[in-house]
């Protein structure tokens, strides 16, 4: 392991100038201008593992952006196998006028890198990569790996789960190692070990065969924006507990081992960081519990009626809002909406129809905080940053971590070294290098604790 560590050590300067001749490729996923840009992203990463000797290195089609694929299998059956999932697609950089410096001619300030994907995630990407180099070029890799490097994760990555399916067997692994995540703090190295889940639907309640004069037949004409705003309050109480039947059936509970164990943000910095005046929710757990280890229900966007300047005397002929969900351990999305539909039905009046739809799905995902992964994980972080890592459940969702477990059966762990502020999906992105110095070497740590 030392001999990698001392060629990591040694190469930063390069392995920094390698980040910067990516980050100049603005692999913007949405815009269909940016195709050309799409491709050369995904020949830079292909031309980095054949640079290693990976075989079966191949840039795979999909119906939209290609998934670059490689494997280096040289460290025998007995080893095992890890697949390592990154993105090449960044997001857009809306509003230009925001930036400091052009978003893809990267800019040095301080310690941090700022452009377009630096810490989203092609710094993530970057780092496992160098990391794979310094064991290569010395003691050799200690484990098997995989690499699934995609293009459209910021547009939701409509074409990774057929991608999944199309290729289990290639695909087989272990475990996953997710790059896509990041630590608390430059000195605060933290492990996410929970993820919560999703349930995004759209309701529909109508009334009328149209839009009616309020004057004429407000009161004898039931109204679907009062229905809906009626049911949507009905959903929870007012301590924040949702109300629809059977929502807590399968809710995993948390323990007071995991309450001493996982990390917590005081209330003064919910409302810091949210500007609101006091923080709400179910009561019996803290602030942080409610936003990363309970399940939710949030209204996204209500749309109804006359909405324009000025006044309409109209009564809508119908209503719709969006309806998201977090889910934890061990609720699903199926069990939400049929939930969902079940509070509709009981609820809905008569001089209304209506439909539910689900539009986004994902479940939530948990590695034990005990198992080999985390184990191999908070040692090596330990071991670079000195400190022991804290444990996070992260609110969010990243629905590729359900999409590996549903379809290639396997755990993923979150592994990655971006900060709070490092202004993802905003102006002027920028990645800490001492985080991307520290990243490489937690990387060869990490498989080299995970191997043995």
């Amino acid at each position: 392991m030392e001999p990698a560590l001392n060629y990591a050590r040694k190469g930063q300067e390069r392995f920094r100038e390698e980040l910067v001749d990516f980050l100049r490729i603005p692999s913007i996923s949405t815009l269909s201008e940016h195709k050309s840009d799409m491709q050369r992203a995904a020949a830079w990463v292909s031309a980095q593992l054949e640079g290693f000797g990976f075989d079966n290195v191949k840039i795979m089609p999909t119906k939209k952006h290609p998934v670059v694929y490689g494997e280096y299998l040289n460290a025998g059956e007995e080893a095992p196998t890890i697949l390592f999932y990154g993105h090449y697609d960044v997001q857009p950089v809306d509003p230009i006028d925001e930036w400091k410096s052009d978003p893809f001619d990267p800019r040095m300030d301080g310690e941090d890198l700022y452009a377009r994907g630096a810490s989203d995630m092609k710094g993530q990407v970057v780092a496992h990569l160098k990391a794979i180099e310094s064991m290569i070029k010395t003691d050799g890799l200690p484990v098997n790996i995989k690499y699934l490097v995609e293009g459209e994760e910021e547009i939701g990555s409509p074409s990774l789960d057929a991608f999944l399916e199309e290729n289990k067997s290639l695909l087989g692994c272990d475990f996953c190692l997710n790059g896509d995540s990041g630590i608390l703090t430059p000195e605060t190295p933290s492990l996410t070990y929970s993820l919560r889940g999703l349930a995004y639907f759209e309701i529909y309640v109508y009334g009328a065969k149209s839009d009616l004069h309020s004057g004429l037949f407000g009161g004898a004409i039931d109204n679907p924006a009062n229905v809906l705003a009626s049911l949507i309050a009905g959903m929870k109480d007012d301590q924040g507990r949702i109300q629809l039947p059977d929502f807590y059936d399968h809710v995993r509970s948390i323990s007071d081992a995991e309450r001493a164990l996982t990390h917590s943000m005081p209330d003064e910095w919910w409302l810091e960081q949210s500007g609101a005046r006091a923080v709400f929710g179910e009561q019996g757990y803290s602030s942080s519990e409610r936003a990363a280890a309970r399940p939710t229900l949030d209204v996204n966007g209500f749309l109804t009626g006359f909405t324009g300047e000025g006044s309409k005397t109209v009564l809508p002929a119908k209503a719709m809002a969006k309806v998201s969900c977090r889910l934890v351990p061990d609720q699903t999305p199926e069990s939400i909406e049929a939930s969902m539909r079940a509070y509709l039905e009981e609820n809905i009046p008569p001089t209304m129809t209506w439909e539910l739809e689900m539009i986004s799905e994902c479940m939530p995902g948990m590695v034990e905080t005990d198992s080999q992964l985390m184990v191999a994980a908070k040692n090596a972080l330990k071991a670079v940053w000195d400190s022991d890592p804290v444990f996070v459940r992260q609110g969010g969702s990243v629905p590729v971590v359900g999409s590996i477990k549903s379809i290639l059966g396997v755990d993923s762990l979150l592994l990655g070294f971006g900060l709070p502020d490092d202004n993802l999906h905003a102006p002027n992105e920028k990645f800490h290098l001492p985080n991307f110095y520290k990243g490489i070497e937690t990387f060869i740590r990490f498989s080299y604790e995970f191997a043995h």
